[in-house]
């Protein structure tokens, strides 16, 4: 396993101590627990919690230097139409690929949060995309930023009703954030509770 890690590449410039990569790799890559990491690394497991956090936070400065797109930019649209059909096609890996590494999905005003591309598969694969509901995201804009009137088609008649609203946050071609409001805010972006179908 260690010598896997010594070959995984990070991108240039990252600015990830090399003494911090394995644990990184280990806890957020490859889901292993602070306690076996701490095992396969022969450390203390105060060390990987310490290497872990110090790791993620050179991460989020990184993700943070890359700025968004300009809106109803080429890349902007590219991203957004890319997310919707994945999103509508209950298609978890092509939602993951168009997510930062260290992507924050949080639910407003519930105190629900996940981060990271693992949290938010199981997130998508468990809760959003179970099997029966079908989605239809209307674009918007929110706060200058792209978003979505977030729609569940009602299995008893040709409609979808409103459950809220997705914001996007974007660092280049990537989603760095999704944010759900619920739907008392679409009527303030126009957006109807119902859509006919």
């Amino acid at each position: 396993m260690v010598g896997g890690i010594r070959g995984t590449s990070f991108p240039q410039g990252l600015a990830v101590s090399r003494c911090h990569q394995p644990v990184l790799i280990l806890r957020d890559v490859l889901g292993f627990r602070a306690k076996e990491v701490a095992d396969i690394l022969d450390t203390t497991h105060e060390s990987v919690v310490s290497a872990l956090k110090r790791a993620r936070t050179s991460l989020e400065l990184l993700s943070a230097l890359e700025p968004a797109p300009k809106p109803n930019s080429d890349v902007e649209r590219m991203v957004v139409e890319r997310l919707m059909s994945a999103w509508e096609s209950h298609d978890v890996d092509g939602v993951i690929s168009l997510l930062t590494a260290d992507v924050l999905l949080s639910m407003l005003p519930t105190p629900l949060e996940y981060r990271g591309r693992q949290h938010a598969a199981q997130f998508l694969s468990i809760v959003a995309f179970h099997p029966g509901r079908n989605f239809r995201l209307v674009p918007t804009r929110a706060n200058g930023q792209p978003a979505f009137g977030f729609y569940v088609r009602d299995p008893s008649g040709p409609v979808s009703r409103a459950t809220g609203l997705l914001v996007l946050t974007l660092a280049g071609e990537h989603v760095k954030r999704i944010t759900r409001f619920d739907n008392s805010v679409l009527p303030w972006l126009g957006l109807p509770r119902v859509l006919p179908d």
